[in-house]
């Protein structure tokens, strides 16, 4: 009787960037469309939408957020002890820096424009009170990030910027700020743990 080589056993694949980044591009691509529908149909307008008419403003609320949420961040790394903490961010440091820009930078377009573009724009339409709007929105968007629910205080790390977002994308009627302000804060986070600038309290 032959014997029959080992086969190697299969293991479940590993979490790769790339795949990342291609499903995060599906669901944006998906929110362009539904954003473009409601534009067309009058939901609401491209004003609203992606607003130059405040430059300074503009750029002034992608600095000062971005900055104040990545001190924020800083700060609850610092003195929040580290099992009580996510290590999200921390577990992304040994991607190269293309792959880790990659990542946020479609994760953070993704995010802002489903929950600010899509779900904040339609619920103001219907609640019309703004910070109505930008609450409900926060619920919604801690609920997307179920994986902080085991450990209650990262849910402030999300309910704060959050709450910005939604806030500095009401001030400036343009999406791109809250996407930036998203991207450079997460971005910011994630390169201060891959170069050790910063670690979890013991």
């Amino acid at each position: 009787m032959e014997h029959i080589k080992d086969q190697p056993k299969k293991t479940k694949k590993d979490f790769s960037s790339k795949d990342a980044v291609f499903v995060f591009s599906s669901f944006t691509f998906i929110c362009v469309a539904v954003i473009f529908a409601l534009i067309v149909y009058d939901v609401f307008t491209i004003h609203k939408f992606l607003s130059f008419d405040q430059p300074f403003r503009i750029v002034l609320s992608i600095v000062l957020s971005s900055f104040g949420l990545l001190l924020f961040g800083v700060i609850l790394t610092m003195y929040i002890p580290s099992n009580y903490m996510d290590e999200t961010n921390k577990s992304y440091q040994n991607y190269s820096l293309l792959a880790i820009s990659s990542f946020m930078f479609i994760a953070a377009l993704f995010e802002e424009l489903l929950f600010r573009g899509i779900i904040q724009n339609l619920l103001l339409v219907f609640i019309e009170h703004k910070w109505a709007a930008i609450i409900i929105t926060t619920l919604l968007f801690l609920g997307f990030h179920i994986q902080y629910f085991k450990k209650p205080i990262m849910l402030l790390n999300i309910a704060i910027p959050s709450l910005i977002f939604g806030w500095i994308y009401f001030e400036t009627n343009n999406i791109i700020v809250p996407f930036l302000a998203h991207f450079l804060m997460n971005l910011g986070m994630t390169l201060l743990f891959k170069y050790n600038l910063i670690s979890l309290k013991k």
